[in-house]
């Protein structure tokens, strides 16, 4: 899975989720052209640009967890999917399973405003 955007460290992604979130209400049009890009689905995210894109609207988080960054991703692109990953120093090794369902339990955690949200795909699955 690409990671968007810049991160502040250059730790390998060793688990990460993709979830499908509900789409956004249709936006009340006042004038005629295209609709406004949609809104990020948590506050927590901010805008990140994309030196490669300008017009490109990528919004992310980062935070410190229990050994690594947990980093959510959310592209206007395409709306209905929000990606976490979780960064540590864990190079040419798997992620033990109880630190991926604690991964899940985190991201289950910073997304519960969105309500129970579909999973799209992940690796590692717990």
């Amino acid at each position: 899975m690409p990671s968007l955007g810049a991160t502040r460290v250059h730790w390998p992604v060793v688990a990460w989720i993709r979830l499908k979130v509900p789409p956004p209400p249709p936006p009340m049009m006042l004038t005629v052209g295209p609709p406004p890009p949609p809104d990020p689905p948590l506050d927590s995210l901010a805008s990140e640009p994309i030196s490669t894109d300008p017009r490109k609207r990528v919004y992310a988080s980062e935070e410190e967890v229990d050994g690594g960054i947990l980093r959510l991703i959310w592209d206007s692109d395409d709306p209905e999917l929000l990606e976490a990953e979780l960064r540590a120093p864990y190079y040419g090794a798997r992620l033990p399973p109880e630190r991926v369902r604690a991964f899940w339990a985190l991201v289950k955690e910073r997304t519960r405003s969105l309500g129970p949200l579909p999973v799209d795909g992940a690796d590692p699955s717990p």
